[in-house]
């Protein structure tokens, strides 16, 4: 194969490759809500109590399945290779003899035969050799403490799953969306900073030409290259910063690191502030946790009351046909005169009446009351520690709110700041020097917003969360 050959099949596999890669990629855009949704859809904790609600639907059908009639068929075919003996006492031989006697019958010597009082045994078999039977049996339960609480417990049990979903749920929300807003904020200061660059490479330009010119010193083009370079590598690690934040973002929202990603929304104060006064509405029952162990206490409540049901009898009715056969012969088929079959009907009803265990029902009760009573303590705690954080989260909203209006005036003053300095330079009345502490200022200035932007979002969607409200 020639060089030019080996080339072209490069060529072709590389371009064969970026193909498949192509396809294998998706490209996502994507507003707050429509990553929340996928995420929702994508994680696999999720999909995981999604399958355990599941199951808990199979579980009450099993439940009820034994509450209702059980058939069930069985057949046996045997043959014995040594029949079991019995010991069978024979007294035919002692009963001859004496009425012999008692007729005075004689020997061949003359003499009267006199009674034996020997006593036999012969060995006996009751069983075939070959032996078959066939049969069916109803077991109907009509009434099981444990059956009959379960049957109740069905309804607790699915509202569990649907609870432990939503608290898994509320917790991917609030990820998704902070992760979201991270990389947004990202994305818009390194617009900024980008622009900053574009001023600092035209101020660069300009004191080359004036330097050039004899009109500035060295000293002034050397301070602006420094603040360039120095901008320039904090635009390169927000890239870096940004890359990971997509990449944490996709793991979030369960989709693949090739998998293309770009966000939609925008990010404002105004945004943040919707939605954040308190009506004063609040219900413990908003929160996921606490509809969570609200289900947990039903479930164990109807444990209790399980046990304490302990105590009553067990009752069922059953019914059994049953079809056997005996051959004494060697086996050819199940039909013919050789084989002798009967048939047997059985119906009748089964009680279990607990008497005296020793204490086990009476423990298993309170164990059950403790771990109702821990569950009970929980959730009081639970509610406690929602009173604790809805107010946290206001007043850290409140702080952050506060705190986002103040960098927002900061950066508007130092733009203020920067543009008249600009013009002072610009019309040879000021120093490069104060160009460059105002263009500092300004960058200090917009990195302190986007800040206390994001952690402003962060409060909201704390608070959100602590409302209940996080959608």
């Amino acid at each position: 194969m020639t060089r030019l050959t080996k080339s072209k099949w490069l060529v072709a596999l590389l371009v064969l490759l970026n193909t498949i890669t192509a396809y294998a990629q998706t490209d996502y855009k994507l507003s707050v809500q429509d990553a929340v949704n996928l995420a929702l859809k994508n994680v696999a904790e999720v999909k995981n109590l999604r399958i355990d609600s599941l199951k808990q639907l199979a579980q009450n059908r099993e439940i009820v399945g034994s509450a209702l009639p059980q058939i069930t068929g069985s057949a046996q075919l045997t043959h014995y290779l040594t029949l079991p003996l019995i010991l069978f006492p024979s007294t035919g031989a002692t009963d001859i003899y004496r009425v012999l006697n008692q007729e005075g019958v004689k020997d061949g010597s003359g003499n009267v035969i006199q009674p034996k009082q020997e006593f036999a045994l012969n060995q006996f078999s009751f069983v075939q050799p070959w032996n078959a039977s066939a049969g069916v049996s109803l077991n109907q339960l009509l009434f099981q403490p444990d059956v009959f609480v379960g049957l109740i417990a069905r309804k607790t049990s699915i509202e569990y799953a649907k609870e432990n979903i939503a608290v898994a749920e509320d917790k991917i929300r609030e990820q998704v969306q902070k992760a979201y807003y991270q990389v947004l904020i990202g994305e818009e200061q390194l617009k900024v900073l980008q622009q900053t660059l574009q001023r600092l490479e035209k101020l660069r330009a300009d004191q080359e030409q004036l330097f050039k010119n004899g009109f500035i010193e060295k000293l002034d083009l050397d301070k602006t290259t420094v603040t360039f370079n120095n901008t320039k590598a904090t635009e390169t690690q927000l890239k870096n910063i940004i890359e990971l934040g997509y990449a944490s973002l996709k793991f979030t929202l369960g989709l693949a690191q090739t998998d293309k990603l770009s966000l939609t929304d925008k990010l404002t104060p105004e945004l943040v502030k919707q939605n954040t006064l308190d009506d004063g509405t609040f219900d413990y029952n908003s929160r996921s946790e606490v509809r969570l162990l609200n289900s947990v206490q039903k479930l164990q409540q109807l444990d209790v009351r399980r046990n304490k049901l302990g105590y009553l009898p067990t009752l069922s009715f059953f019914y059994q046909f049953q079809q056997q056969g005996v051959l004494n012969k060697n086996f050819s088929a199940f039909t013919g005169s050789n084989w002798f079959w009967f048939n047997s009907n059985l119906v009748g009803l089964n009680l279990s009446v607990p008497i005296f265990d020793f204490g086990v029902k009476k423990n298993k009760i309170q164990q059950a009351q403790y771990t109702l009573d821990k569950t009970n303590n929980i959730l009081d705690n639970t509610r406690k520690a929602i009173d604790f954080e809805k107010n946290a989260a206001q007043i850290n909203l409140r702080n952050a709110i506060i705190n986002m209006d103040a960098q927002q005036k900061n950066l508007e003053l130092a733009e203020h700041v920067y543009n008249t300095t600009k013009k002072k330079y610009e019309q040879g009345v000021g120093s490069s020097f104060e160009i460059l502490t105002a263009d500092t200022e300004l960058q200090r200035a917009q990195g302190n917003y986007f800040d206390a932007l994001y952690q402003a979002v962060v409060a909201k969607i704390s608070y959100l969360k602590a409302t209940g409200k996080l959608q």
